[in-house]
């Protein structure tokens, strides 16, 4: 379970880093939608590993899920804003 729980942190760690990583590169919203669908993805999988260490991770995970799910939420708006200015 731990090794899952690590897993998982280094893959949000490494979706984060990608999102900053192309955040200058963004040309049109498809980057964006890019960066949203592996947000969602790293949200799926910190669900897992949530699931895997039964929610116990003295609120980390809780957290961790909450700022993917903020993230989501703006690169959302992100995404219908640049569609709105093209």
């Amino acid at each position: 379970m731990k090794k899952t729980l690590i897993a998982t942190i280094l893959s949000v760690c490494l979706a984060f880093a990608a999102g900053a990583a192309l955040a200058e590169k963004v040309r049109d919203w498809a980057d964006l939608e890019a960066a949203h669908n592996h947000t969602m993805e790293a949200i799926k999988e910190m669900d897992r590993a949530r699931a895997a260490n039964h929610y116990d991770m003295a609120g980390h995970g809780a957290k961790a899920e909450e700022h993917l799910r903020a993230a989501e939420h703006e690169l959302h708006e992100a995404i219908e804003a640049a569609k709105m200015a093209r």
